[in-house]
């Protein structure tokens, strides 16, 4: 049986041009986590159909190769029923879907990807949702949003649309969505879902890895990208390396030593440990140790 990275333990979520074979059968070599087929903006009109007979075969590809499937849709009041219909015959891990303002449209979602599991003979609740937060009236709403639907995994923010219906000034800086992003991760962690930070949009190296220390920073563990070259630079920020475990480790020490002999409290290195950061060292060490033995199982 197939062993599923769990959805906290995807650190790049890549787009993908939904009718580039090209892309599309290279994508799994760019290391990423998570593979999404993307009908929406890199998929034009015309060219929807070609993508749509692409899913089955190419979703099957992926997962031989270790890699999350997944695939976003259009709106449903657009194209994304006949990219359902097209798509779901592959049985994605994951459906995403954009423009989401309204709990509604998670809902109609969850309506539509039931009816297609039943009709294709899929095991029910088997398909993960991902609501993608567009608006400016999405953002406010994104707990209500998260809880709309039991199969809701995660939500994903995205820079481009976000910046222009606030009518931002966008900035390799990313200083214009800092406070979107602020707000984001906190509605996510208050649903208990994933939260998927937005891409960052200009090619340079650098500054990809410097927006995915930022997000890190605030809490995230997870990144959207929409350039393969990135997703090696994501996944090393989103893991915690060997200095930051020694580390971790030592307050865990240090701490545990304390309390052995009864303080509740001990200052390490100028820093006084108290029990939040105790937690965190604790939470960094048990992520590290699950990402590596799921990498190691990948490159099995």
């Amino acid at each position: 049986m197939r062993k599923l990275r769990p959805a906290p333990l995807c650190r790049s979520w890549l787009f993908l041009e939904g009718a580039n074979e090209a892309v599309l059968q290279g994508a799994a070599a760019s290391g990423a986590d998570m593979l999404i087929h993307e009908f929406e903006d890199f998929t034009p009109p015309p060219l929807r159909p070609k993508a749509r007979a692409l899913a089955a075969e190419l979703y099957a590809a992926w997962r031989d190769q270790g890699v999350v499937v997944a695939v976003r849709v259009n709106p449903l009041d657009q194209d994304g029923m006949d990219d359902l219909a097209a798509v779901m015959r592959g049985h994605p891990d994951i459906v995403a879907l954009p423009k989401v303002a309204e709990p509604h449209h998670v809902t109609r979602l969850d309506e539509a990807v039931t009816r297609f599991e039943r009709d294709y003979g899929i095991a029910e609740g088997s398909t993960s949702l991902l609501p993608n937060i567009e608006f400016a009236r999405g953002l406010v709403q994104t707990g209500a949003i998260a809880a709309a639907s039991r199969r809701t995994i995660g939500c994903l923010m995205a820079a481009e649309d976000l910046a222009a219906d606030l009518g931002a000034e966008r900035g390799s800086d990313g200083l214009e969505l800092a406070y979107a992003r602020q707000r984001f991760i906190v509605e996510c962690r208050a649903a208990n879902v994933v939260a998927v930070d937005c891409p960052y949009t200009w090619s340079d190296a650098a500054g990809v890895e410097r927006d995915t220390i930022w997000a890190r920073r605030l809490g995230y563990t997870a990144k959207s990208l929409v350039d393969p070259a990135h997703a090696a630079i994501v996944n090393g920020v989103l893991t915690p390396s060997e200095d930051e475990l020694h580390q971790a480790a030592r307050i865990v020490a240090a701490f545990e030593a304390a309390r052995a002999q009864g303080l509740g409290r001990v200052e390490l290195d100028g820093s006084l440990l108290e029990v939040p950061t105790y937690s965190n060292a604790k939470r960094l060490i048990a992520r590290g140790e699950a990402l590596r033995a799921i990498d190691r199982n990948a490159r099995a």
